[in-house]
Formats: C-alpha cells, sequence, structure tokens
C-alpha cells in the first residue's frame, strides 16, 4: 500500500491543519476526501492510496480540531471558516495535480462538505462520491441535550458535547475493526455546541443541491445496515438531483464504515473505477 506524506497546510487564517498527501508523479486527476465527524484521515488510507496507485492525486485533510489536529478540539469558528478550509483544500489539491475540477469523496459527515462545496463551486468540482454521507442521520443527541446546546450556542459556543456516536459498533461488526476504533486517541469524541450549529447549518444545503447549478457525476455507496444514516431517505433525494450521471452501489450486509468490512477490497473497487471513469470523460457540469 501507498504510504501518504503526512503535511501540513495553513489556511488563511493562520491555522495548520495536518493533511495526508499522495502525489503520483503524473497525476490523471485531482481527489478531495473529506473523513466523518469522528474520524479522521487515518481510518482511509487504503482507498487513498488506491485512488493513488490509479494515478490521481488525492488530498485527505484532518478536519480543524479532528484527528492529528490538537489545536481547537473538536471546534470550527464559523460555517464560513468550515467552508473556507474546504475550498483552500479544493485549490490546494487543483493546484499540484495541474487540474482545474477535483473528484470530490466524502464518508459520512464529510458529505455535507462534498454537498456544500458542488453548490458553492460547482465548476471546480468533476464528480461526487458520498459513501455513508450524513446528509440524513438516524442518530441525534437527546432532547434536553438540544436544550443544552441551544442555551451554549448563546452563552459558550466552545463548550464540549459528546458525539451520539461513541460506540464503535455503530460503524462495524469487524471485530478488529471494533478494537480499532476503541483504542483510537485521535478519534473524535466530543464536538462544540459551535461546531454542531455549523453542521445543522450545513444540513441546509442538502435540498439546494437539487436547484443549484452542479449537474456532474454523484455516486452515492450505502451499506444495508448501516445504523446511522437513513438509506431510503438518502436513496430518494439523489434521485431528485438533476445530474444526469447518477448511481447508487449498494453493499446489502455491509456496515456503516465500508472501509472496515472483513474485505473491503470490492467496495474500495467501487469507489475508485467510478471516478477513474469519469476521469477518462470530458468535464462539463453545466
Amino acid at each position: 500500500m501507498l504510504q501518504p506524506c503526512i503535511e501540513t497546510i495553513e489556511f488563511s487564517d493562520g491555522y495548520r491543519a495536518a493533511v495526508r498527501w499522495w502525489r503520483p508523479p503524473e497525476p490523471r486527476g485531482a481527489i478531495l476526501y473529506f473523513h466523518g465527524i469522528q474520524s479522521h484521515g487515518g481510518w482511509y488510507e487504503a482507498s487513498g492510496a488506491r485512488l493513488a496507485e490509479m494515478g490521481f492525486t488525492v488530498l485527505m485533510p484532518d478536519r480543524r480540531g479532528s484527528g492529528l489536529n490538537r489545536d481547537q478540539r473538536g471546534h470550527s469558528p464559523s460555517l464560513d471558516r468550515t467552508l473556507d478550509d474546504a475550498k483552500e483544500c479544493l485549490s490546494a489539491v487543483t493546484t499540484a495535480s495541474g487540474h482545474p475540477a477535483a473528484h470530490l469523496v466524502g464518508i459520512s459527515w464529510g458529505g455535507k462538505l462534498c454537498v456544500a462545496l458542488a453548490i458553492e463551486s460547482p465548476e471546480r468540482i468533476a464528480s461526487m462520491s458520498l459513501v455513508g454521507p450524513g446528509l440524513f442521520p438516524k442518530v441525534d443527541v437527546s432532547a434536553t441535550e438540544k436544550i443544552r446546546i441551544a442555551l451554549s450556542i448563546v452563552n459558550d459556543r466552545e463548550r464540549s458535547y459528546d458525539i451520539p456516536l461513541n460506540d464503535a459498533e455503530l460503524f462495524t461488526a469487524n471485530p478488529e475493526r471494533i478494537r480499532y476504533v476503541n483504542d483510537d486517541k485521535l478519534k473524535l469524541e466530543q464536538v462544540t455546541a459551535g461546531f454542531l450549529l455549523i453542521s445543522r447549518r450545513l444540513d441546509r444545503y442538502t435540498p439546494r443541491l437539487i436547484t443549484s447549478a452542479y449537474r456532474g457525476p454523484v455516486h452515492l455507496l450505502l451499506a444495508g445496515r448501516d445504523r446511522i444514516i437513513h438509506n431510503d431517505r438518502t436513496s430518494g433525494w439523489l434521485r431528485d438531483l438533476p445530474s444526469p450521471d447518477r448511481q447508487i452501489t449498494m453493499y446489502p450486509e455491509g456496515h456503516h464504515t465500508l472501509e472496515f468490512e472483513p474485505d473491503p477490497s470490492a467496495y474500495i473497487e467501487d469507489l475508485v473505477n467510478w471516478i477513474d471513469q469519469r476521469a477518462a470523460q470530458p468535464a462539463g457540469n453545466a
């Protein structure tokens, strides 16, 4: 497996974020790869490496306050700042690859960022691959916790709350990977009230994609035994999109984090081959 180079990107507000890079010598395209709310890039290095083996420049950032990034743990100052971070990563990977548009991969919560970028910068997005995207979640905080969060948004946006996913078996049934998640010192277990507000505001982008200027390819990869997202609602949303190139790939026995299946090779090849085929086609989102 090709190992990534772990480096830092300095965002325009001075925050230095850890990122994973794969840079093949003659890139066929650019991939910007977003992880989920609790995870980090280390969970997805196998698929990142496989994309690089196919000739793509891959940038896999650990989100501000997540993974290898210890500063502002679980927090982001605002929705604008979160989107700016994503856009600056988009610029970095397109510049590094020499390609003007990037293929987006979004895992779980990272799917929200993909949708927002496609709306904000449709001409810079070559395709989207959304893997169990957190657009229609089953899991949420309790009503009592929502009241506490609402009060914190007014009085203390940096107060932290547990992510309601602190059970490794929500992600996978693979015992080896359950142990990995339980032992992972980099996973994020809490986020701030301010971050939760940003997450809610990102939800507003989901219906907007239907009427947006983005017309590029969209691939939805779903786990049949997903306990975190609503597959039916997510599939219905995809069918309503105006993009002429839409595909749903279902893994009936799979769990939320498909990369953690006992043998994830079929999933990884489906992800990679779909992007590879679109990279060979002329670009055009309009």
